[in-house]
This record gives C-alpha cells, structure tokens and sequence, in this order.
C-alpha cells in the first residue's frame, strides 16, 4: 500500500518546485516507509512513498511504460493483475516488471479511460499521459482507498491520498466549508466529495476525472454503481451456497502477497467467515490478531478465540485499556479533518498490534452494509411498514405532533424512548433514515449553530447529500434503498476512512473481500428478503456460513467496537472536556451557540442526559482546530 501525490500545471508548462513536492510527499512517509521517489518533467510532478507487497525487488513508482510517455502513481490492489498481464501481452505490450502497477499503464494505452472497468480490485491513481496532454486519476468502486484533489487558484490540479499533502500546497485557500461542518454534525464525518475546506474534494467511489492541458477544471465523472438487479429466483439453499463459494473466491484472490499477511479476528459474524475461508484455502496457520478489553461490556476476545480454535490460527491478543482517551489528539492528526467515530480508537490499536505481525491484513468490512446486518435497518423497515398503513397525509400532523411534545427519555427503557420513533414515522424513508443515523438532529443543529453559520449555509441542510443518493439510486426498494445510501455516504466517508487511516499510520495493508465487486454486485442482486428477515439480518450469509462457525457466533447479538464515551466526560475527560467545548477555541470561530454548548456539557455531566456522541463531535472538532492552528494555517470560516 502506498502514499501518492501529483501536481499537473493546467495552464502547461511550467516548472514543478521540487522541494514543494517533497514537502507534500513526505507528509505521507508512514503510508508507504519502504521507498519513496519523485518524479517531474516541465508541468507535471509525481511523489510516491512505498509499501513493498507484490514485486519488492522492481515495484517502483512513479511507473512508466516502454516509451516513457504514460506514468502512473499509484496506491492499491489489483487482483487480477496476472490476467490482464497476460492479455495485454497477447495484445503485443511489453512489461518489464511483475508487478500489479505496470498493468495500468499499458491498460490506460489499449482501452483508455474505460481501462478501470477491466480492473478488480481496490485503488486510487494517478496517470500521466504526455502525448495526449491529460492527468487521469481514478479511484475504486467501493472508496476503499481515498483519493482527494483540488483545483487551485494559480492554475495547477493537484491530488494526494490525504487530505494533509494537499495542505501543504502554500496556494491552497484554507476555509472552512460551512455545508461540510453541516454534514459533519449530522452524520458524525464529511461525505463525499466534501472536504472540510472550500475547493478540496474526495473523488467519490466509483469515480474517474481526466483533467486535460489547456482545459477548464474537470469534473468527476461515475463509472461504476451498485446495480440491485434482482436474479432469477433462487432458493435459500443455491443461494446460500453459492454466496458461500464467492465469498471464499474473493478472499483466494486477496491472499497473493510476498510479505506476511493475516486476518483481523473480532468475533464478529464478518471477520470470522473471512478467517474460515483463508483457513480453507492455506496449509498454513492463520495468523489472526485481535484485541480485548478489560472492560467486559466491551470485549469479544472470547467469541475471537473461539473462531481461532476451532481453525487452529495463530493468534495474538492484546488487553486494552478501555479508558485509552489519550489517542484523542492523535485522531486528529490521523483524519486531516473532523472525524467523530469514537471507534476509530479501538481500530488504531488493532492494526498496531497486527503490524507486529503481517504487513496484510483481511478484514471483514462491508458485510453489514451488504447484507443489511445494522439494527437500524430492522428499525427502518419496522418505521415504513408503519407508514405503509397510514395515508401520508395524516403522518405528518399526527406523529409530527406526537414527536414534538413526547418527552426525550435516554434513561427509560426502549420501549418508552418513542420521541425518536414518532419523529421518524412522521417523514418519509430517506428523511427517517437521516433522522435514526445523525449524530444531532435538525432541532439540535438548529440551536447548535449561530445565526450567522445558518445564513451562510443559504438554505442547505445535511440531508440533501441523501437526498442526491436516493435521487441516482437505481432501486426504490425500501431496504435495497437504504443499504444503497450507506454505501454512498457511511461506507466510504467513516468506515473505509476510518480502517485506511487507522492501518496506514502503522503501514499496515488492510484487504476487504466483502467488498470485492463483483460480489458486492451479486449479493445486491439477492430479494431483501434473503439479507432481513424475522428480524434476522444477514440472514442467507449466516445460513451460507452455518458448516462453517457455531451458531453462537452467528446468531448472538451483534456487538459493537465502541468506547465508554458517556463515562469518560463525566469522568476522566470531564475538565478536558469543559475546557475545549466552553473555551476560546469554539466561541471564536461564531459558528455556534455558545448557551447551548454549555447547556450539553451540563445536562450531560449531571447525568440528567446523555449527550455523549454530539459532545465526542464538538471535541474532535475542536481538536482539528487546534491542530489547523498548531501547524501555522490559521482557520478561516
């Protein structure tokens, strides 16, 4: 895995500044520690730093092809490298290497830009193309690798695989985007293609730009979506034995390394099926790595070791800390811009207890959004058949009533919490979806934020980036619906950004079969019947997996990675927290509501509410600021 950089003079011609370049490169040197190299001709520069995986020994980049004239920077997979190496050389190309990298460039020369579609795998390039004058820059279907880019002022278009290179460019304009600050304290990170600063992009999933000399800035353009086409019917048995034989085909592809790899091991129902498959496949142990809590509320080290016993893998523990708080500023030097999954810090420490181990790592990733195994899809459903009952005209005046005047209740028992419910019921699909996965609600982020932020937002509200989903989604079913948002928004912009962070700060390959896609694109095929039903997600992928894991671990009730937030502020974190939120920091800025920060921070520390994720939000966003601050930028809103 690897760190890219690139710098194309639009206007053409003139000189790239090396030390800048380097500058930007080296802001990525934990990507890639291996090797790093620059490459610059008049009007274009390439930096890349190295992780060594396929073909140590000539696997450098920037890569070119015979004449020089084509250039790739490139950081990923492709899987099918060795197929399309043979295609391509019966097409009369020549390769001088064995690695996946060369393959693009002499793909990008037979089938220009529609060269993405012939590869499987997970990536994000750069291409240079000198005859024809044009940057190409492409990112993979599913986000699993991130790609950001920007057009600047002075007429370079620069792109990087973190935000924090392009930071380094010192005509990169540093404001704030107020919509992002919207989003991100609706759904807890920015969605694509928002970043946190005006005029800097993230290339969405499934996206490709070619940015010509010359030309007017580029715009991104889809190539890929997740089709939901349903298949010809089928019945749970074919269905879950097939699922079974491709998801043991993806995880056989992923397995080609010349380092050492292994699989992170939960306990969860995802990342034990990948370990049973590469269990399946190898005559060698697995190695396996997962991490306990001394926390019991938190900890799946049992159902991990379980997994690991039954497949005999070799398998590393390590006790955390539950009250591990202290990543908290790490974090934000790790996302670049504000990131409110507190999980990201259990994921920090699993891929540094696996770097001990392997350079490659499998993980179970993507199952959930696939297979439609979060609660709120349950809740989701059980929401519209509801609404189903009630004519749209009356849900709104009546459970919008309800919703309004029936008391919030964090400290009842479920049954009793019926504002949120109410609310929900009185909109349609997407908005009571949006409502059951934002962080704060509209009324919160009402009262959050100052007049002066709302008249700058001129009308935008979070849910317009579902909205924008929905409106390309190929599926109106329901459920199909909302698996379909989460891969556009939750999958890529917190998950996948959380795991590629997280496991390249200790430059450490993370591979996701789950998310290959051609099985994403099968398994998208399935009725929604067969992903939830009886309440039961993933139902035909826990059946697929019956011969393969104990029940208990595919039918127990599914756990989370998460943190004691609610304790820590009224605990450990309670002065830290009092001091970012209700200092300086915050009030300066005049985005927010300075009596309502202090109502959170005193409602929540009384114990009279738990505003614990809303309050984790406001204190990475603080944090962000501080290091935006620290590194000499300044913040402009």
């Amino acid at each position: 895995m690897c760190g890219i950089v690139g710098i194309l003079d639009v206007r053409g011609g003139r000189e790239i500044d090396r030390r800048m370049l380097q500058r930007m490169n080296d802001t990525q040197h934990h990507r890639g520690p291996d090797e790093g190299d620059l490459y610059i001709e008049p009007g274009v520069g390439f930096g890349h730093r190295r992780l060594s995986v396929i073909d140590i020994a000539m696997g450098q980049q920037p890569l070119a092809n015979e004449d020089g004239s084509v250039l790739v920077c490139y950081n990923g997979e492709i899987y099918n490298f060795r197929e399309l190496t043979a295609e391509l050389t019966a097409l009369g190309h020549r390769f001088k290497t064995r690695s996946d990298t060369e393959v693009i460039v002499h793909a990008w020369e037979q089938w220009g830009a529609d060269c993405v579609h012939r590869f499987r795998g997970m990536f994000a390039f750069g291409l240079w193309d000198r005859k024809q004058q044009v940057m190409f820059v492409a990112r993979d279907r599913l986000g699993v690798k991130p790609l950001f880019y920007a057009t600047l002022p002075d007429g370079y278009f620069a792109f990087s695989s973190e935000l924090k290179a392009l930071r380094a460019l010192p005509s990169l304009p540093g404001q704030l985007d107020l919509q992002a600050i919207e989003d991100y304290f609706a759904y807890g990170y920015i969605p694509e293609p928002r970043t946190i600063y005006q005029g800097v992009h993230k290339l969405p999933p499934g996206h490709r730009l070619t940015q010509a000399v010359g030309a007017p800035p580029a715009h991104a353009e889809r190539y890929w979506d997740v089709p939901f086409k349903i298949h010809a019917k089928m019945s749970d048995s074919d269905a879950s034995e097939e699922l079974a034989v491709r998801l043991r085909e993806a995880v056989k592809i992923r397995l080609v390394a010349e380092v050492p790899l292994g699989a992170f091991l939960s306990g969860g129902v995802d990342s034990s099926a990948v370990v049973a498959m590469m269990a399946g496949l190898d005559t060698q142990a697995v190695h396996t790595c997962s991490i306990a809590f001394r926390d019991k509320a938190f900890d799946e080290s049992a159902h991990a070791a379980q997994v690991a016993a039954q497949y005999a893998t070799d398998h590393h523990v390590e006790t955390v800390d539950t009250d591990d708080y202290g990543l908290l500023d790490t974090l934000a030097g790790l996302y670049d811009e504000p990131y409110a999954d507190s999980s990201a810090i259990p994921t920090y420490r699993v891929c540094q207890l696996a770097r001990k181990r392997v350079t490659v790592a499998l993980s179970g990733d993507g199952g959930d959004e696939n297979l439609a195994g979060y609660r709120r899809y349950r809740y989701a459903m059980a929401e519209q058949r509801v609404r189903g009952y009630i004519p749209s005209g009356l849900r709104k005046p009546v459970f919008g009533t309800l919703g309004k005047y029936y008391p919030k209740a964090d400290w009842a028992p479920r049954v009793l919490r019926a504002k949120t419910t109410f609310e929900a019921l009185s909109r349609d699909l997407v908005e009571g979806y949006f409502h059951g996965v934002s962080l704060m609600s509209d009324q919160m982020r009402a009262r959050l934020f100052s007049p002066g932020f709302h008249a700058g937002l001129q009308g935008y509200r979070a849910i317009d980036t579902l909205r924008a989903h929905a409106a390309r989604s190929p599926t109106d079913e329901p459920l199909s619906l909302i698996q379909y948002l989460d891969m556009k928004t939750y999958l890529p912009g917190d998950i996948l950004t959380k795991v590629d962070r997280a496991s390249m700060a200790h430059a450490l390959e993370v591979r996701v079969p789950l998310l290959d896609h051609q099985l994403v694109e099968w398994i998208s095929g399935l009725p929604p019947h067969m992903k939830l039903r009886g309440g039961e997600g993933k139902y035909i992928f826990k059946k697929s997996m019956e011969k393969y894991l104990p029940h208990d671990i595919l039918y127990r009730r599914k756990q989370g990675f998460g943190v004691p937030l609610a304790a820590w502020f009224r605990g450990p974190l309670r002065q830290r927290l009092r001091d970012s939120l209700l200092g300086e920091a915050l009030a300066q800025t005049g985005l927010f509501n300075q009596h309502y920060l202090r109502e959170m921070v005193e409602h929540h520390q009384s114990g009279l509410r738990d505003y614990s994720a809303p309050l984790w939000s406001l204190l990475m966003f603080e944090a962000f600021l501080r290091k935006e601050n620290g590194n000499g930028s300044g913040r402009h809103v």
